[in-house]
């Protein structure tokens, strides 16, 4: 072993706690970039997997009924490979030892196809069980997803009204598609309210007079193709049949989810991991420059024996390495943990085909190169300025630091603090820059905590909004066809029902200076209260006479401001274009989406005063009735039930989000304390001669540790509103990095998050402090006083 090799193994052993600490940061890092990208990997692949083997289709189209003749027209379309079309229709389902019905998507699937194996586009996977059979029983297979939410099992049997007439279907099978991987009425997912159902297409049609029409159409493209043009040409060859616009897998409401899960995956494995590396840099920077500032006279004999600056400068890039390097491997082994723990969470989300933890070997490489070059960057300029000295002015201690009275002394303020508190203030002034790093290291590990926190704020907020402020009522019905807004008597007359107010949505396109989108107008009466606008500022917003309401998230796609006239595609019934006045633009959370008030929508849609949808607020002492009353209204197609919805959103990002704050409290911690223990034994290590010399001349353990730890509580307390405001900045950057063109989520921390980050911080830095003091405690006055400085 040569001399240099001795020397590094040396030092490693002496500095083993710093080593330790600096390790564990490293680690962090490494394992939250290998961990989340490795689950971001894994989840790809499996879902590029899943698509390509069940062959999810390129474009999808929702008409009101189209004759199926037109397929060959649709198939005949520039680049079109293949095309399938289908039947589907929401329905009423009751399901046994549950009180409110939920809502089922019934797609007629074709049997025969089915049992050959040739299904085509958006095709099925058995999970469990087997195919429908055709015969007397009406038999279905159901989506895994509700299957397992609910717990049904093959064999079980639940009720449905199809078209006004209650049919009874025995569960034969669960399966997975491409198509509905997240399955949801509206834009957020609930797999206890909403799944989908697949039976005989015969039946299916038959029961709702389906025979030779569709009314969704699904295309693959051949490779190459734009998706554009072949929307625009599915759009014109159906808008006579009440098209609702072609989407193509970018706007298909599962894949977009899917899609915007692994983006804001991928941005936590960016940016997270960068800011552990960061700080790891940082304090392997203090730690190497105080190292090589006191092997000043060995590296001036290293010098003077003939070893080379070059050789110098390796063995202490060496040791930076090593430490960096025992960081990844460490970090390497907690990502297989963390990276297996949230693919198992993941698997309860995403039924794929199969979802196997992949690590790439790209992400063994990266991840030790960036350590390194993090390892790297942070020793070299601890290293620059000695290796460049000659050997007999390195033999010199350096030169002691010019000593000048503190901006605190100049301004006269020097005899309101005691003697203790002036050398505290001297000493951060003789090292503003180690001082501001150690400050800002101390904030970004606050700020790491409020940004893994406020995830819970933040989704308290959207549930307060969407299921307190915006729907006030506790039931949402739809109807199978528009009905007169009389309908609201009709409703009165169930149990416990208070009020009921009717209201309309309906898909349209609109258009502002050659800008155009497919969406939703909803209309709603002037005086409603059930179901409302809520502008995120102003609260909830009355709906004007005249004119339309746009999202802002519609607006700034549009380039729409108030005052401008859009153009209005109404793509059912009437079908009819109007130019409409934009009076008013509110920032809604979801939706690129328009209102209305209720009777200038019917003045302008010209299909008459009907209504297909309506709020109600029910007695609770009255809700099993209800519930009753409504499983028995034949004209009632779907149903949201407020209170389970809200119970299975709560359950659900509780569990997720509460893991993964977890898990970044746990990282927030270790950061602060590799922090805080780092900057408080390298000041011991400064000032070593400095605190013996004051035990001799007569003070205290506990005085020369205040006069040591008050220097690192100060630091500490400067950080704390400075972590807050980064902890505010770094949320605001991460919703920009995860925002998507139909959500629009504002960042809403809670006072009790930045208290909470802050008190974990305080802990932290108050055990590295305890753990520094048990140090203090143990100088060797003698041996530390043979050596000066």
């Amino acid at each position: 072993m040569s001399t240099l090799h001795t020397k590094l193994w040396r030092d490693l052993t002496r500095l083993r706690a710093q080593v330790l600490t600096i390790a564990m940061v490293v680690a962090i890092g490494v394992a939250g970039f290998v961990g989340m990208f490795a689950v971001h990997e894994s989840l790809k692949g499996s879902r590029d997997a899943f698509y390509r083997d069940n062959r999810l289709a390129d474009v999808f189209v929702g008409v009101k009924r189209a004759p199926r003749h037109l397929g060959e027209r649709l198939a005949a379309i520039h680049g079109v490979a293949d095309v399938k079309l289908d039947v589907l229709f929401d329905a009423q389902v009751d399901l046994p030892g549950v009180i409110p019905p939920v809502t089922g998507r019934f797609i007629a699937l074709d049997l025969s196809a089915a049992h050959a194996g040739r299904q085509g586009l958006n095709a099925l996977t058995l999970k469990h069980g087997r195919w429908p059979e055709r015969g007397s029983e009406l038999e279905a297979l159901v989506s895994d997803r509700f299957a397992a939410a609910r717990q049904l099992q093959p064999g079980d049997e639940v009720h449905a009204i199809l078209n006004g007439r209650r049919e009874r279907l025995r569960i034969v099978g669960t399966a997975v598609t491409p198509e509905y991987v997240f399955a949801a009425q509206a834009s957020a997912p609930d797999d206890t309210s909403f799944g989908i159902w697949w039976i005989d297409g015969q039946r299916l049609t038959e029961q709702f007079d389906m025979e030779g029409a569709f009314n969704q159409a699904s295309l693959s493209l051949y490779a190459g193709v734009p998706v554009t043009a072949v929307r625009a040409e599915v759009d014109r060859l159906l808008a006579a049949y009440g098209s609702v616009g072609a989407v193509g897998r970018d706007g298909q409401l599962s894949t977009k989810i899917v899609d915007d899960e692994l983006s804001q995956l991928k941005v936590m494995g960016t940016v997270l991991p960068a800011i552990f590396l960061a700080v790891a840099m940082f304090i392997l920077n203090v730690v190497l420059s105080r190292q090589v500032a006191t092997q000043r006279s060995q590296i001036a004999a290293l010098k003077a024996l003939g070893y080379p600056d070059g050789a110098i400068a390796w063995h202490y890039t060496q040791l930076a390495l090593v430490i960096a390097g025992l960081g990844v491997l460490a970090g390497l082994a907690l990502s297989e943990f963390i990276g297996r723990g949230m693919l198992s969470l993941y698997d309860e989300v995403f039924r794929f085909n199969g979802l196997a933890y992949v690590m790439s070997p790209w992400l063994l490489l990266a991840s030790g190169l960036i350590a390194a070059l993090a390892a790297t960057a942070g020793t070299w300029t601890a290293i620059r300025s000695v290796v460049r000295l000659h050997p007999a002015q390195a033999m010199l201690p350096p030169a002691p630091p010019l000593y000048s009275k503190t901006l605190v002394e100049r301004l006269g303020l020097g005899r309101f603090l005691s003697t203790g508190a002036r050398m505290v203030v001297r000493q951060v002034e003789r090292r503003p820059l180690r001082a501001a790093f150690t400050v800002t290291g101390i904030a970004l590990a606050v700020a790491l905590q409020i940004s893994g926190a406020f995830w819970l704020d933040a989704i308290a907020h959207i549930a307060d909004v969407q299921f307190r402020q915006v729907q006030q009522g506790d039931v949402l019905v739809n109807f199978r066809h528009p009905v007169p807004r009389t309908v609201v008597q009709d409703l009165l007359r169930l149990p416990g029902v208070i009020r009921a107010e009717p209201y309309r949505t309906e898909p349209v396109k609109v258009s502002l200076r050659g800008r155009s989108e497919d969406t939703a107008l909803s209309g709603y009466r002037g005086d409603a209260q059930l179901l409302r606008v809520v502008d995120e500022t102003r609260g909830a917003v009355a709906m004007p006479a005249h004119g339309v309401v746009l999202s802002a998230l519609l607006a700034e796609s549009l380039g729409a401001r108030v005052g401008d006239r859009i153009t209005l595609d109404f793509r059912l019934w009437n079908r009819r274009q109007v130019r409409v006045e934009v009076v008013d633009v509110v920032h809604t959370m979801f939706g690129k989406l328009l209102f209305m008030n209720l009777d200038a929508m019917n003045r302008l849609a010209g299909d008459g005063d009907g209504v297909a949808d309506a709020a109600l607020q029910v007695d609770p002492a009255a809700m099993t009735a209800f519930w009753t009353a409504v499983k028995n209204a034949p004209t009632i197609a779907s149903v949201f039930d407020k209170a389970g919805s809200y119970q299975a959103f709560d359950q659900r990002t509780q569990k997720n989000m509460g893991i993964f704050s977890g898990i970044l409290t746990v990282f927030a911690i270790a950061m602060a304390v590799g922090i805080i223990y780092n900057a408080a034994r390298i000041s011991l290590s400064e000032r070593a001669w400095e605190l013996a010399s004051l035990r001799v001349l007569g003070m205290t353990r506990a005085e020369v540790s205040v006069l040591l730890l008050a220097e690192l509580g100060a630091e500490l307390l400067i950080a704390l509103p400075i972590g807050a405001g980064l902890g505010y900045g770094l949320a605001s950057a991460m919703m920009a990095l995860m925002a998507s063109d139909a959500i629009d989520f504002p960042v809403v921390i809670n006072p009790s998050t930045y208290a909470s980050a802050a008190l974990i911080v305080l802990a932290a830095g108050v055990a590295s402090a305890l753990l520094v003091r048990r140090q203090i405690d143990r100088l060797d006055l003698v041996s530390v006083l043979k050596v000066r400085e």
